[in-house]
């Protein structure tokens, strides 16, 4: 008997609490729908601390699909075309990396990586800021989308 009075108050209290809260919901809406304005959402972009150096780092296999093969060449074509200066000066530096070559150990562990991939490591001081890049995959079948796209990602990481 005591357990059907306790949860009966419950219900009570859960039936009041509901109704409160959708007279309150009825009335916010109200407000948002007779209003002239639109409400203003303002987002501030995190700030991007420059790179001192980028290495954009191409992993493959031995064997490579024509798409592999793309990731690789628009890449290098985008930081050989608009980046000259960087790269003659060593900031930007692009390698090529066959994951099925032993010598190649050490950099497949760092990057932690097992097949065809492009990885960005925006270096900053002695850190490491190593960051997958797989958008560049949903854009390989467009190289003007592809140039764009990271020509803007490295100009950001320079904090241009």
């Amino acid at each position: 008997m005591k357990n059907t009075f306790l949860i009966g108050g419950i219900i009570i209290l859960c039936g009041i609490g509901g109704y409160f809260f959708i007279k309150d919901w009825n009335r916010t809406t109200e407000k948002l729908q007779n209003s002239n304005t639109t409400p203003t959402i303002t987002i501030s972009p995190t700030p991007v601390i420059p790179a001192d150096s980028i290495e954009v780092v191409h992993f493959h296999g031995t064997h490579q699909c024509a798409s592999c093969i793309a990731v690789g060449k628009y890449a290098l074509q985008t930081i050989q075309e608009k980046f000259p200066q960087e790269v003659a000066s060593g900031k930007i530096r692009f390698k090529e990396i066959n994951i099925d070559l032993s010598e190649n150990k050490e950099i497949v562990t760092k990057y932690q990586t097992g097949g065809s991939s492009l990885f960005i490591n925006a270096i900053r001081g002695t850190t490491d800021d190593i960051q997958q890049d797989s958008t560049v995959w949903q854009l390989v079948n467009n190289e003007e989308k592809y140039i764009n796209y990271f020509e803007g990602k490295l100009k950001t990481l320079l904090g241009e």
